[in-house]
């Protein structure tokens, strides 16, 4: 054999091993191309979404000739072929066949049907999951998902998606799916047909798209799972509010379902449940993710009360503060001797919406929005710090002419407070800190585990697009970093509050009280992090009690 044929049989093979295959989807029975079908890899992660004519390419390089190239769009059977064998489709038609609806005759029984709304509900703009394709096209046409659980068999009604910012001149192209469980995980799509929607922003209200889907007929009980996919390319990008505090899961085309270990996007669902259905074994509208952590509850129903009240909002009783680089938000509350109440990160000052009217009864109730947080802008560049927070604590005290005050301080709000404590000695009477921590490795390893994930996600993204998530994070990630000795010096009377299932550290609560010459501490049973929505009667008495001794 020459030079010159041993080099063309090396280009032959070099040229069906990097090969990039194109085509068009067709449908069997009308003969008409599908439009967003997803073609992948078995167990991969990379493929592609045919467009809205059916066409497509996938690169299917250094790939075992045997595995499988896949198909699928709800509707049709599923495609399987290997990759050696689907490389001889280059430039041809594949069809698919549709799936034969076997109707079954329903006996119609009278039903007692009642509403549901399950999910995640925060419309948060500081914990967002982003698309951005721009950014990263294989992470852009991945696909997201929320677990639920229905005790009884429920029909869908709507699926509400909470949506922070849409940025985007032409119709964002996104899939709905409906998944079964298996093993803790999204299994096999139960739709009958696709659901898919071109979302324009004059489609999102007040913060939300809700889909409507009543008339699918989509029964569903037991475990399932909601998930949505972007399939079109789009110039510009959609933030979808996140849960921190719950687990969502996410894969690429066929590669394996994961945790999604950052956050939880923010989807819900309307529901018809059948009260005369028999139950599953499942708690109803229940989580298959974190519970085994003990320390994640479900406080969809607490936030969603809070975004309803007038706390937070209410402009008879709100005020702003301007200072050099903000504006600080806050609102005052009944008479009496003064009591500030700080929220926790991202939070604001609706989540004391079950403290405010009881404290305001005997107190001065001062709640205020942590700069760049709920309604308090922030202007500058520079990394927030806890110290810049307890600042801004004693700005609105000066500026009220209160020379003492007491805190109760949430999480970050807690961490402000011990800081306060420390710098403004002289201002302070009382402190009350629930699930505060003094560094942060006093916070569950895999809480930080998550920060961490997500921050590495941010400093992917424009800079100044996620300026504000960056330092809300960070500040979680690399404070507070107060000593023991410091600890010691506080001589305020002190409540160190904390929850059995927190995700601040029992030793770590216990070291804190122990350290501070004049603390009391309290461990709440069957509570998490999120004591003031979880346990309010319980607090807003203690509180009250310790502030009267």
């Amino acid at each position: 054999m020459n030079k010159r044929n041993t080099l063309f049989i090396l280009l032959s093979a070099a040229s069906f091993n990097a090969q990039v295959i194109s085509g068009t989807i067709i449908s069997k029975n009308e003969n008409q191309p599908i439009s967003y079908v997803k073609i992948g890899v078995e167990k991969k992660t990379n493929g592609t979404i045919s467009d809205e004519k059916g066409h497509f390419s996938i690169d299917l390089s250094d790939l075992d000739p045997q595995q499988k190239v896949k198909i699928e769009v709800p509707g049709y059977e599923l495609y399987q072929e290997t990759v050696q064998d689907f490389k001889k489709h280059d430039l041809q038609k594949i069809f698919l066949t549709e799936k034969i609806k076997n109707i079954k005759e329903i006996a119609i029984k009278p039903k007692k049907l009642v509403d549901k709304n399950w999910g995640v509900h925060t419309k948060t703009k500081n914990v967002m999951y982003f698309v951005n394709p721009a950014l990263s096209k294989d992470d852009f046409l991945g696909e997201t998902a929320l677990d639920f659980n229905a005790k009884k068999r429920s029909k869908i009604k709507n699926i509400n998606l909470n949506i922070a910012r849409y940025v985007s001149n032409q119709p964002v192209v996104m899939r709905y799916s409906i998944y079964s469980e298996k093993d803790g995980f999204p299994d096999k799509n139960i739709l009958d047909e696709e659901i898919t929607v071109e979302l324009t922003e004059n489609m999102i209200k007040d913060g939300t798209y809700t889909l409507d889907v009543n008339d699918r007929n989509i029964w569903v009980q037991g475990k399932f799972f909601v998930g949505i996919q972007f399939l079109k390319e789009f110039d510009g990008s959609i933030k979808i509010s996140a849960a921190l505090f719950k687990t969502g899961f996410i894969r690429k085309f066929y590669g394996d379902w994961k945790k999604m270990t950052i956050a939880a996007p923010a989807i819900n669902i309307d529901v018809k449940m059948d009260k005369n259905g028999k139950d599953t074994k499942e708690d109803e509208g229940g989580y298959a993710d974190d519970a085994d952590q003990g320390w994640i509850s479900d406080n969809s129903k607490n936030i969603q009360e809070a975004d309803q009240s007038i706390y937070g909002k209410n402009e008879s009783a709100g005020n702003y503060l301007k200072l050099k680089d903000t504006h600080l938000y806050y609102e005052i509350y009944g008479e009496g001797e003064p009591l500030v109440l700080l929220h926790g990160n991202s939070g604001s000052i609706k989540d004391y919406y079950q403290q405010i009217p009881v404290l305001s009864k005997q107190y001065k109730v001062i709640v205020m929005d942590t700069r760049g947080q709920g309604k308090s802008r922030d202007t500058s560049k520079k990394d927030f710090t806890y110290k810049l927070f307890a600042d801004d604590v004693k700005e609105l005290a000066d500026h009220l002419k209160l020379d003492k005050i007491n805190i109760a301080g949430w999480s970050d709000g807690g961490n402000t407070g011990l800081e306060f404590a420390l710098k403004y000695p002289e201002n302070l009477n009382k402190l009350i800190t629930i699930g505060a921590n003094a560094f942060p490795e006093g916070v569950e390893e895999q809480l930080i585990e998550r920060f961490t994930n997500q921050m590495t996600q941010l400093n992917q993204i424009g800079i100044s697009e996620t300026l504000n998530e960056r330092r809300l994070l960070k500040i979680m990630l690399t404070e507070p970093n107060i000593s023991k000795a410091d600890l010691n010096k506080i001589n305020s009377p002190v409540l160190i509050i904390a929850g059995d299932k927190d995700v601040i550290k029992q030793d770590h609560t216990e070291f804190i009280a122990k350290q501070i010459p004049n603390a009391e501490l309290k461990i709440y049973k069957d509570a998490t992090h999120m004591i003031p929505f979880e346990k309010p009667d319980e607090l807003n008495a203690d509180i009250l009690t310790f502030l009267k001794k």
